[in-house]
């Protein structure tokens, strides 16, 4: 693989940098790397905005690194700031203009020098379009009629603008240069979001030869894109079910990491999805900084971990291409113990699969679902994705009818063998009030109390040979790490994959792969404290840690048996990541 048994360690050079460094400047720094981590590969980019670094500068640089034994690619990032004497067009981050022809032959000259410097180039994730200029209307206005799409929308228009582009002056003009060249698009961490600004994985999955991932999660509280730090992991298994095989990697950078352990959970996460590189952005904000000291502290033990696990597993969450809906739930989910990974293809085969408002998108979600209830599937469903679909044929499968009010609560109650628990929250937490027909849908599997009335947290709709469970989520996404432990529990017994499900806190990951092996995080916050979580694991006789540790058992037995599950008690620490394999 190279320095690493795992991943290549990538890091990105940018133009501005290429353009005006000095031989002696840059051995210097790749001197002080060489202290803290051990980089594999850059990739070394001639162009961005108003910087085109002259192929003997770009020569230059390559052959400092290669002599350092650092593979080389390139780059390009599509900002440009308004050509000379032209008129300034409203753009934000001086992304292109797809309609204007002088930055248009500024981008087919760059693209052209990386195919003549490079076997392999990759495309910052600014390579998209959000210009509102006469030309973009124009174009929009026609593609729109001609297309019967009469809301005044951008998608259709700018993503089937950007597939043109990048086959004429990406893609073209590279391959004149360099015919064997390989192109990768990286794709931003705004997934949602893609279809408004012109990306299209789906399609241009099939035009550029392998694409990566941005997995920048950052500090919540300073970044405003709303991106929970799980979609570090979960973005990265979506782009794996996108284009199987071709996802060069993660890419995650230290801006809004305020936080150190915020940048550094980007790195884990990352990791933890099993990606071919980690690319840290980039080489200039990462040099004489704690950012690349401390993430080269853990890399080996990163690597040491990974070489026990095999295959990221768990609870498919279907979002579509070019969807949007309960943007990220899946990912606060994901950061309170409920293994989901993601996937733009329907999981016909999952033994469970969770469904959001994202899934409707799909004309025939309905349909699928149903087939799949039929043979014997569980389909975790949100209250976001019952709303979207009742009027598309769900109410064939469930009683629950529109949900349109919502009841603050803090006191709950779950259902029990013998007698019902009854659990106090912290904080009241608003979630949506399921209304549905008795007996028709069973709800008493996790409830809400607000004086003398219950409303439903948990319910569960059977169908076929197969069984639909509808999630309450509390209308801020964030509030579910405030449901007590007792309710998480009863939710993500739902969600075991492999028989493994935690017991315990919210604000814990687990991760579970292929080979009965699983990972445990515990996010660092202000609140966030070194706690012990069970583990209950279906079969299992004892579990062992993938990484030895002083003063920590090689082998591990439960702390008791509840019929087939063993219980284990496991410490999950803030801030560190711990893994284990499974006997049975």
């Amino acid at each position: 693989m190279g320095n690493y048994r795992n991943f290549k360690l990538t890091t990105y050079f940018v133009a501005q940098a290429t353009a005006t460094v000095t031989r002696e400047e840059l051995q210097a720094q790749l001197d002080w790397f060489a202290k803290y981590m051990k980089l594999d590969k850059v990739y070394l980019e001639p162009f961005r905005d108003r910087s085109f670094a002259s192929e003997e500068q770009v020569r230059m640089c390559k052959e400092v690194f290669e002599a350092n034994g650092i593979e080389v690619a390139g780059g390009i990032t599509t900002c440009i700031p308004t050509p000379e004497g032209d008129e300034p067009k409203q753009r934000l981050f001086n992304t292109f203009c797809y309609n204007d022809e002088k930055m248009l032959e500024t981008l087919k000259k760059a693209s052209a020098l990386n195919g003549r410097l490079f076997d392999s180039f990759i495309i910052d994730d600014f390579y998209f379009t959000n210009c509102t200029c006469d030309k973009c209307r124009e174009g929009r206005d026609k593609y729109n009629k001609e297309h019967g799409i009469t809301d005044g929308s951008w998608q259709g228009y700018r993503t089937a603008l950007m597939y043109e582009i990048s086959e004429k002056y990406m893609i073209a003009p590279a391959k004149a240069e360099n015919p064997n060249v390989k192109i990768t698009i990286k794709y931003p961490n705004w997934m949602e979001s893609y279809q408004e600004t012109g990306y299209d994985p789906l399609s241009q999955r099939n035009i550029f030869d392998d694409i990566y991932t941005g997995t920048e999660t950052r500090d919540p509280r300073h970044q405003d894109q709303h991106l929970p730090r799980y979609l570090s992991y979960s973005l990265m298994t979506y782009m794996e079910n996108m284009a199987p095989g071709r996802n060069g990697g993660g890419w995650f950078d230290t801006f809004d990491c305020q936080v150190i352990d915020y940048y550094l959970e980007q790195a884990y996460l990352t990791a933890f999805s099993k990606p071919k590189e980690l690319m840290m952005f980039c080489f200039q904000s990462l040099y004489d900084s704690v950012y690349a000291a401390s993430l080269g502290f853990q890399l080996e033990k990163l690597d040491e971990l990974l070489d026990g696990l095999g295959k990221p597993v768990g609870v498919p969450c279907y979002i579509p291409n070019a969807s949007q809906g309960e943007d990220n739930v899946q990912d606060h989910l994901g950061m309170n113990g409920f293994p989901v990974y993601t996937t733009p293809f329907f999981p016909e085969d999952a033994p469970t699969l969770l469904l959001t408002a994202s899934s409707a998108y799909d004309e025939e979600i309905v349909d699928k679902l149903e087939a799949y209830l039929v043979k014997g599937g569980k389909a975790m469903v949100t209250t976001g994705f019952v709303v979207k679909c009742l009027d598309k044929g769900l109410k064939r499968i469930t009683s629950i009818r529109p949900v349109t009010r919502h009841v603050g609560i803090s006191e709950y109650m779950l259902e029990g063998r013998w007698h019902w628990t009854s659990v106090r929250g912290a904080k009241e937490v608003t979630v949506p009030v399921i209304e549905f027909r008795n007996n028709a849908t069973w709800a008493a599997l996790a409830k809400g109390l607000k004086n003398e009335e219950s409303y439903t947290l948990l319910c569960e709709d059977t169908y076929g040979k197969g069984k639909m469970m509808t999630i309450a989520v509390p209308e801020s996404f964030t509030d579910i790490r405030e449901l007590p432990a007792e309710v998480l529990t009863r939710m993500r017994k739902e969600f075991s994959v492999n028989g493994i499900y935690v017991e315990g806190p919210s604000n814990i990951s687990i991760f579970p792969y292929d080979n009965d092996t699983f990972v445990l995080y515990n996010y660092v916050t202000s609140w966030a404290n070194d706690s012990d979580v069970l583990v209950r694991i279906k079969g299992a006789k004892k579990i062992t840690p993938l990484v030895k540790r002083k003063f920590f058992p090689s082998e591990i037995l439960p702390l008791y048996n509840e019929g087939d599950e063993a219980v284990f008690k496991l410490p999950v620490r803030v801030g560190s990541f711990s893994g284990y394999r499974i006997e049975r």
